[in-house]
């Protein structure tokens, strides 16, 4: 009798792909998980501001993604100091993204002004951490596909500010009820948004 063959496993370029659409769309860290909506609803009034603080978050997600995998494969679990994990990866995440601040502050110091407090508050955006424990709740995802999520976060999250950049720079608040105004209207929009967004469930598996 002629058993018939598995099912090939995706190549690792498919596998990619896949989780990067899926971590970006269908699992938005932002509008399914509603993570870093602090700095999100402060930022995301200018466009400019707005692509500048995605483009440096998406960075350290991917950056601190890889790092805590690191850490986690080769410092926590054979060391079996599970309960230190979340401090040291916040240690991870406050060091890059001190890092970043520099490099901004050298090579681009208007946009480290017009980021302002938001940028080294990165740090302790919800968002930055989240990818790291979403990670490692994933199971058997190896190195790459950990950077690959933590970039396909990070792109999202720069995609959802984005939008709401595009969306606030042609909304006239004049015709916005006063008490809706600011925060109001844009928390809307943002569930307006988030609605479109979990409308994709499902539809990439990872």
């Amino acid at each position: 009798m002629i058993t018939p063959a598995a099912p090939a496993e995706p190549g690792l370029l498919v596998q990619s792909l896949v989780i990067l659409l899926a971590a970006a769309i269908t699992d938005n860290i932002l509008l399914t998980r509603f993570l870093g909506m602090c700095s999100f609803i402060a930022i995301s009034r200018q466009m400019k501001t707005s692509i500048g603080l995605g483009v440096a978050v998406a960075a350290t997600t991917t950056a601190t993604a890889a790092l805590n995998y690191l850490v986690h494969t080769y410092i926590v679990l054979p060391l079996k100091i599970e309960f230190l994990e979340y401090i040291l990866f916040i240690v991870v995440i406050a060091a890059f993204v001190q890092f970043v601040e520099m490099v901004i502050e050298r090579f681009s110091p208007p946009l480290y002004f017009a980021l302002g407090i938001f940028l080294p508050l990165i740090t302790v955006n919800c968002a930055i951490l989240g990818v790291s424990l979403f990670m490692i709740a994933k199971e058997g995802y190896g190195f790459w596909q950990c950077l690959v999520f933590g970039l396909g976060s990070g792109l999202g999250w720069l995609l959802a500010i984005v939008l709401m950049a595009g969306i606030r720079n042609r909304l006239k608040e004049d015709k916005v009820p006063e008490n809706l105004r600011g925060t109001g209207i844009t928390l809307i929009i943002c569930g307006i948004i988030a609605l479109g967004f979990v409308g994709f469930s499902g539809m990439i598996k990872f």
